[in-house]
């Protein structure tokens, strides 16, 4: 059953209600809200998840080296909810562990990497488990087909999801096990999709994928490149109605100069970078099989700073990873400090099964591991901050989220500074030029309205 084909409202359904929890990525909350439609348009009403209700869905992830335990505490909160709620799992962690997540109490049916998104197919006949799960698994290479999802749970920002699947060998990383080989949505559907968020009054549109800068292989289901993501992010900056478009997690060898200067003159894409780092150790960079050394990286953000001198820049790096001895550590710690970045997301390295990682020599203690975790996380406030510094005084366009957090409200300039004000209904979704003002205690920073600065300047 194809997810985008028109499904006939059950009558059965009717009144039934499910509820949905996400761990993990941008791309899992795409593809939960795809998962979500599905089951609306069959009559079942959305709950939040700790109503009672008839179905959960839990999409799990397993970048997270607590996958099992996170899934073990959100069966329990459904079971708690309804103890005669159906659960139903997917995700990658569903696709890596099938057998070992129908064992726990509770689930009543996983689906793979290949079912998740045929969930209708299977809930009519399901019943309450007494003793295991029941399994609809396959073999990660049947996974050579692309869903487009995209989530509109957030009236502020869609996440829209363009790519899935890596074809990369990193040898820490288990996703071309969970999710299969590179694929890519058409540009006519990716296309479509952005109209429709744009016909929702939703400002941003944030890219995601596995590998989005692979965009284009298998978007006809072959292997060549049809498009480059420097054609889709060109068609996608002519689409009406999109203020924002953020392009998430982007690997630096395939971040072109191209791409560079095209946001740099876009309407709608926004001066953002998220590159992954993983190591500034050569040495450590060649053991993970990663496709770039440092030099590499560090040329792509000096493109950017040059284009882009106000450019918010994010980095993803890992600690204790084998054979990061104290030394080739600090070699990342000072390449990260000296590079002219934004922040750091930092992950500690866990072993995972099946990885060529996971049985290398050289094992960091996990109490190092924590160490230099905090070392890093220490940095990358630093960073944050100053880069906030550079912003103060100026006028920049922020975007307003709906949350009301005990009276206050918080948005994002272009730039992906934080920000917050006193909540007001009004400004929820809207975009407003306004002057930064100065860093609070919590790390985020108070603005003004451009004719307020003006009068408290005169």
């Amino acid at each position: 059953m194809h997810p985008e084909k028109i499904q006939e409202v059950s009558m059965s359904n009717l009144h039934k209600t499910a509820a949905y929890h996400t761990l993990g990525c941008k791309l899992n909350f795409a593809e939960t809200s795809t998962i979500a439609r599905q089951l609306t348009d069959a009559g079942y009403d959305k709950v939040s998840f700790d109503d009672k209700a008839d179905i959960y869905v839990i999409n799990t992830c397993s970048v997270t080296e607590n996958a099992d335990r996170e899934c073990k505490l959100h069966v329990k909160r459904a079971m708690k909810a309804n103890p005669e709620g159906l659960v139903v799992i997917v995700g990658c962690y569903a696709q890596l562990k099938p057998e070992e997540i129908s064992q726990i109490e509770g689930v009543d049916l996983v689906l793979g990497a290949k079912e998740k998104f045929n969930i209708l197919s299977y809930l009519d006949d399901l019943k309450k488990s007494e003793s295991e799960g029941v399994v609809h698994s396959c073999e990660i290479e049947e996974t050579d087909f692309f869903i487009g999802s995209y989530s509109i749970g957030d009236r502020t920002r869609a996440f829209l999801k363009v790519q899935d699947g890596c074809d990369y060998k990193c040898t820490y990383c288990t996703i071309p096990l969970a999710r299969g080989i590179s694929r890519s949505d058409t540009i006519e559907n990716v296309l479509k999709n952005a109209k429709e968020i744009a016909e929702r009054d939703i400002k941003e549109i944030v890219l995601t994928g596995v590998n989005i800068g692979d965009y284009g292989k298998g978007e006809l289901g072959n292997k060549r490149h049809e498009h480059t993501f420097l054609d889709l992010i060109s068609e996608l900056d002519q689409v009406d109605g999109i203020e924002r478009i953020r392009i998430s997690s982007i690997e630096p060898n395939l971040l072109k100069d191209e791409s560079i200067e095209l946001v740099s003159k876009s309407k709608s894409f926004v001066p953002h970078f998220h590159i992954p780092l993983q190591s500034g150790s050569d040495d450590l960079l060649k053991k993970m099989k990663r496709r770039y050394l440092t030099k590499l990286y560090s040329d792509r953000v000096s493109k950017i700073r040059e284009m882009m001198p106000h450019a918010a820049i994010g980095v993803d790096v890992i600690v204790g990873f084998p054979g990061e001895t104290e030394e080739r550590f600090m070699e990342t710690y000072n390449f990260l400090n000296e590079l002219p970045i934004t922040y750091l997301h930092v992950f500690t390295y866990s072993e995972r099964e099946n990885t060529e990682a996971a049985g290398m020599d050289g094992v960091v203690p996990v109490a190092e591991r924590k160490k230099r975790n905090k070392m890093l996380r220490i940095l990358s406030e630093k960073k944050k901050m100053a880069f906030y510094q550079t912003q103060l005084g100026k006028t920049l366009p922020v975007l307003w989220e709906h949350e009301n957090k005990d009276g206050k409200m918080f948005g994002f300039t272009e730039n992906y500074v934080r920000v917050q004000k006193d909540f007001d209904p009004a400004s929820v979704n809207q975009i407003e030029f306004l002057n930064l003002e100065k860093i609070l205690s919590d790390g985020t920073v108070s603005v003004q309205s451009s004719y307020e600065s003006f009068l408290a300047k005169a």
